[in-house]
């Protein structure tokens, strides 16, 4: 972030909310863009490095399949369950205190999946990480839009460093990846390190647990960093009476916004189909990638590859984020055009099923590329629109309302894409439902402000817009 003020969307300086900056007014917009990518990486670095490993440890720990589906499922669900509340306790009681507590559950929960062998444990595991996941859907992102909003004015470009941040994190994400699944090889290929290892602790360290406990190590640097790089005001103490009358205040305000926002309305729908889409690619890939090698093993070689992949897809199209809204000239219409590739992106998944022969494979493979660098230009431009409609004191709960549409549509299309048979049928239905997401930015695609949110969204008391 540069600190220049960004070209208004069409019709937004009349009626985006003037925010009543919460974070450090001291701080920069440039630093505070390279510290807001700091946190996405240290934040996602450690699960990058359980995405190889995580059901090949739990194998090894003697989980069968049905178990390691359960524990999925306690993610999943504990993160949907505590989306909306802990959205609300971040514009409640500040984003540092609830991202710092996000690391510690997340520190918890990977020293458990490294030295667990007992299926209670990995289950509390799951659930700590799935209330961490829903603790940091929103307040670094909030913290970084209310810091630039306090330096430069609520007109200020943002989009850059959104996009910086979605590229730290698919960057993290890839990196993690390829150490996650390489340290346990590397571990089992040197001259008897993997058995001393195991050996020397008992059997309670094995070579699969390694990037678990390497990822506790940097969710402890993940909390040092967030309690001494991310500069908040004093906020009115929070007592426990005004947490627990603030908190439902915030839900009650999220779950207001699409009713009283169009823009907002069609983001929330948006990214429910950015869950059908992550659902059909997360289920459908790695079995497609095992039938394509002959055997799980190989396929999951693959897949690690691939995977790796399109995080780095992801990233490139968070980079070209801003740009596609600069050449499209509004963040809606880049949001579009973001969408449409997502959908060829699948459309090629489709037709290709089924076939092996060379030219398919690089369709195929082709498709699975186009598929996140399509999110990722999207993503940063529909967060420009969401942010310029809603005010600081509601900023984390509107992030968490995102979120919440994206896994529970999530949930419900994992389900919907087990029961179908496999084919062309689930791809192209995911690319269906992500075409009919698109469709809502062809009319006004320029996403323009649809009236002000300010009214509808809780403010904490002792806040500016009280002063």
């Amino acid at each position: 972030m540069s600190g220049r003020t960004a070209t208004p969307e069409p019709g937004g300086d009349a009626s985006t909310p003037r925010s009543p900056a919460p974070t450090g007014r001291g701080l920069d917009p440039l630093t505070a863009r390279r510290r807001f990518a700091m946190v996405s990486f240290l934040f996602w670095l450690p699960i990058g490095m359980s995405i190889a490993t995580g059901v090949l440890l739990f194998t090894d720990r003697g989980m069968g399949l049905a178990a390691i589906a359960g524990f999925f499922a306690v993610h999943s669900l504990t993160a949907a369950a505590m989306e909306l509340p802990t959205g609300g306790l971040s514009d409640v009681i500040g984003r540092r205190t609830v991202l710092a507590t996000a690391g510690l559950l997340n520190c918890t929960a990977f020293t458990l999946f490294g030295l667990a062998a007992t299926a209670w444990a990995i289950t509390l595991g799951m659930a700590l990480m799935g209330c961490a996941r829903a603790l940091s859907s929103g307040p670094a992102e909030a913290w970084y839009v209310d810091t630039v909003h306090a330096h430069a004015g609520p007109d200020a470009d943002i989009r850059t460093g959104l996009a910086r941040g979605g590229s730290a994190m698919s960057a993290a994400l890839a990196l993690g990846t390829l150490l996650g699944g390489g340290l346990p090889w590397l571990l089992g290929r040197g001259p008897g390190v993997g058995e001393w290892l195991t050996d020397a602790t008992g059997g309670l360290v094995i070579p699969l647990s390694v990037p678990a406990l390497l990822g506790a190590l940097v969710e402890i640097v993940f909390v040092l960093y967030v309690v001494s790089a991310l500069p908040e005001p004093p906020r009115p103490r929070a007592t426990l009476r005004g947490v627990v009358g603030g908190v439902p205040a915030a839900i009650a305000a999220g779950l207001r916004l699409g009713a009283q926002n169009t823009v907002i309305r069609r983001l929330l729908l948006t990214a429910s189909t950015t869950g059908a889409a992550l659902a059909a690619v997360e289920l459908l890939t790695p079995r497609r990638a095992a039938a394509l090698m002959g055997t799980a093993e190989s396929g999951a070689v693959v897949f690690a590859g691939l995977a790796c992949a399109g995080f780095v897809c992801s990233a490139v199209g968070s980079q070209l984020g801003p740009f596609a809204a600069r050449l499209a000239r509004s963040s809606g219409r880049a949001v579009l055009a973001g969408r449409g590739v997502v959908v060829l992106g699948l459309t090629l998944l489709g037709v290709t099923t089924g076939s092996t022969s060379g030219s398919a494979t690089a369709a195929a493979v082709t498709g699975y590329a186009l598929v996140y660098l399509g999110l990722g230009v999207a993503a940063p431009n529909a967060n420009d629109l969401l942010h310029r409609r809603v005010d600081a004191s509601g900023r984390a709960t509107a992030l968490s309302v995102q979120s919440l549409a994206l896994q529970l549509v999530a949930a419900g299309a994992g389900l919907a894409v087990g029961i179908l048979p496999l084919g062309p049928l689930p791809w192209l239905l995911a690319a269906a439902v992500v075409l009919g997401g698109a469709l809502l930015w062809v009319r006004r695609a320029d996403g323009s402000p649809q009236g002000d949110l300010a009214s509808a969204l809780p403010v904490p008391a002792g806040s500016a817009s009280e002063r």
